[in-house]
């Protein structure tokens, strides 16, 4: 995660927006427990990770201000894909695709309808190419530098 952050950010984001960026983003161990967080290896070397969520908080990890672990209606809400990272050596070689493609085949055998996320600017290609579309465009100021971001959701 802090190598995706780091690396695959840069041309994105200047070296404060980073450093910003790793208090609003990271791992959600409420993934985990929830059996919905996905890991993709090439041998011994992890290459990706990313999960979805049927619970309200949209982004950050388990130190972000702000979250909210109460349930989603599937009926009526949209699960939310979260923690989505690319180890910078397996970028741009499908992994992402895989794992986007996982959550939204589980969030649809829940019940679910669509899916919404929060797109940083160097992940937000990968989700248009998917299929996403552009909610909103946000800035997140909680790590000292503001952050810009996009809330994209999509179909299912």
């Amino acid at each position: 995660m802090d190598a995706a952050i780091a690396e695959l950010q840069r041309g994105f984001l200047d070296p404060g927006q980073i450093a910003s960026s790793r208090t609003i983003m990271g791992l959600d161990r409420q993934l985990i427990a929830d059996g919905t967080y996905f890991l993709v290896q090439d041998g011994a070397h992890i290459a990706g990770c990313g999960g979805w969520s049927r619970r309200a908080t949209l982004y950050g990890g388990d130190h972000t201000p702000g979250r909210d672990a109460a349930l989603l209606d599937p009926a009526t809400e949209p699960a939310r894909v979260r923690a989505m990272y690319t180890h910078p050596d397996f970028a741009r070689r499908g992994v992402g695709r895989l794992i986007l493609s996982l959550c939204e085949q589980a969030a649809r055998a829940e019940g679910f309808r669509r899916v919404e996320l929060m797109a940083t600017l160097s992940g937000r290609a990968l989700y248009s190419q998917c299929g996403y579309q552009d909610i909103e465009a946000i800035e997140d100021a909680r790590g000292g530098a503001p952050v810009p971001l996009v809330r994209m959701g999509k179909a299912l």
